[in-house]
């Protein structure tokens, strides 16, 4: 049966690369990291070095990454801290964040009772960057949580313009970039951000690791108390694979960036092509058809289908071979709509099957062509 993985922004295939280099880590540097023999050393080594090389690529000081198991601790380590540690009293986010963001900022509110403003979001559910400055006026200490790409619907944050806004206002400010980093460059000397989370597998790494860029002199605290691992930010022995494998998937990643982005941009291009000739009624939720204001990594369409047929799409999908999501990976196998959705969709819309299809390297445009006679089975035209 023909197979096609249109489902990158839940989690990507690993490059060659990357497992032959974690295969080699883990049969040759297999020490602790924190021991002071020659074994621990050399381990010791990789996980300094991938520290140097990630921070060169986003033009910080390698003192100020933190591996993480993740997007979702890294994104935990900085919310919980900004108000634990830091006097964080106000948290300006958005109802359409990953909920690792979303419901660790509950979480606060629930526990330290700080208060939460969501900032508003316009009919394609791009912030509203009018009301954020009117929510930034605020005299209490804020932190702004907003992420940089949108994982279900792929809008585009101006990054560089909210950090410039949190810093005249003084507010900290925190960005999921998971969807974002090895796809996007990112200059943090230009950018005003406190606080950033990265997990590897959304760019042909391991899953399992990721990091936090945590600005220095933040005052930030740890997460996870123990040993003395990571400057004391995250104590645990670290996994040298996995942090190995990081570093040569954003390598790998940042060095093919041009051509590799062209070249998914040009099968997100012709998909779009495609869909709007055989389904012309099809439309496009976000404002994921747009170049400039969604990432060029995804499409989340909302399909003319009859009720009957939507509850089981997914599932006919997968016995053709495709893989894609009904929104995020966290949500798929969910009953209820999309959080994002359900904040840009009328009850009418909401009420039909919206698909996100999701793109890397390794995709082709004959898995595009399968696609979509496979979806002329279900989609209702005239």
């Amino acid at each position: 049966m023909k197979t096609v993985y249109f489902d990158s922004a839940a989690t990507t295939q690993l490059r060659d690369e990357v497992i032959d280099r974690m295969t080699s880590v883990m049969r040759e540097s297999y020490g602790n990291a924190s021991s002071t023999h020659g074994f621990g050393r050399s381990a010791k080594a990789i996980v300094e070095n991938a520290r140097k090389t990630i921070a060169k690529y986003l033009n910080v000081s390698a003192s100020e990454i933190v591996f993480t198991s993740g997007g979702t601790e890294a994104d935990n380590l900085a919310i919980r801290s900004a108000v634990r540690d830091l006097g964080v009293k106000k948290i300006i986010t958005s109802r359409i964040e990953h909920h690792a963001v979303l419901h660790t900022v509950d979480q606060m509110e629930k526990e330290y009772g700080v208060s939460v403003k969501y900032v508003d979001l316009d009919d394609d559910g791009h912030v509203d960057y009018t009301h954020l400055e009117e929510l930034l006026k605020s005299p209490k200490k804020k932190l702004v949580s907003l992420m940089h790409v949108n994982n279900e619907v792929g809008n585009l944050l101006d990054i560089e313009r909210v950090g410039n806004m949190c810093k005249e206002a003084d507010a900290l400010f925190h960005s999921d970039t998971v969807q974002s980093v090895g796809h996007y460059e990112l200059d943090l000397q230009k950018v005003h951000i406190d606080f950033m989370a990265v997990s590897a597998h959304k760019f042909h790494g391991p899953k399992g690791v990721g990091f936090a860029f945590v600005r220095k002199n933040s005052g930030l605290k740890p997460l996870i108390f123990g040993g003395e691992q990571e400057r004391g930010y995250r104590a645990g022995t670290e996994a040298i694979h996995n942090i190995a494998g990081l570093e040569e998937a954003l390598k790998l990643s940042y060095d093919n960036l041009p051509e590799e982005k062209a070249y998914i941009k040009s099968i997100k291009s012709y998909f779009i092509k495609r869909l709007k000739e055989e389904f012309p009624s099809i439309t496009f939720n976000g404002a994921s058809d747009n170049f400039e204001k969604s990432t060029y990594t995804l499409i989340n369409v909302c399909l003319p289908i009859a009720p009957e047929k939507a509850p089981i799409l997914l599932f006919q999908l997968d016995l053709k071979g495709i893989a894609c999501s009904k929104g995020s990976a966290c949500q798929s196998g969910a009953a209820k709509a999309s959080h994002v959705l359900s904040q840009i969709l009328c009850y009418e819309d909401i009420q039909k099957p919206s698909l996100r299809f999701s793109f890397c390297k390794y995709n082709t445009e004959e898995e595009v062509d399968y696609v979509i006679e496979v979806l002329k089975e279900f989609v209702d035209e005239d």
